[in-house]
């Protein structure tokens, strides 16, 4: 009965984290706080788990659920904490599925979507010149090895169908030797 317990309280701990923070180092006071309370770890214990979460791919909440839920009860501890922080999206997800449903046959749902698109557009437009500017541009100087190698990159996803990881590693060799 106590591992249930301690179950429920990691996900209701994780799940508050997930709603109340705005992800990312936003997590890191509450995560020490809902540790902290529940007596499950030390201050220095939950600054490993946020120092090994940072190290790792992921996003830090995630991390740091599947961490501190590790620590506290194990592989289901670590499932259900990471089932509680993404409760969030999990739910905003629901909801905008089950909107879209209702009214997709909505006059107004459709005018809305013709100013969305070219919004989400414009703003992904946006963030392409911007990471191009800083990963093509080193010191106002064009760094044509950069762009030779994204090229190449992109004509290996796009003609030749190889794998994203595949290209990521190719990608980061070619940066090495150049």
């Amino acid at each position: 009965m106590a591992m249930l317990e301690t179950l429920f309280q990691l996900f209701v701990a994780f799940a508050k984290i997930g709603f109340t923070s705005f992800g990312g180092t936003s997590m890191i006071p509450l995560i020490m706080e809902e540790m902290l309370s529940h007596n499950w770890m030390t201050a220095d214990d939950v600054a490993n788990i946020v120092a090994i979460a940072e190290m790792t791919p992921g996003s830090l909440g995630v991390n740091c659920a599947t961490f501190a839920g590790m620590r506290v009860a194990g592989i289901l501890g670590a499932i259900i904490s990471v089932l509680g922080v993404l409760a969030p999206t999990f739910t905003l997800c629901a909801l905008a599925a089950v909107f879209f449903e209702k009214f997709k046959n909505s006059r107004a749902l459709k005018n809305i979507m013709v100013g969305v698109r070219p919004a989400a557009l414009g703003i992904i437009v946006a963030v392409m010149i911007d990471l191009s500017r800083t990963n093509y541009l080193v010191d106002g100087v064009f760094a044509w090895r950069t762009a030779v190698i994204a090229l190449i990159a992109f004509y290996l996803l796009a003609r030749r169908k190889w794998s994203v990881p595949k290209v990521i590693v190719l990608s980061a060799l070619l940066g090495l030797l150049t």
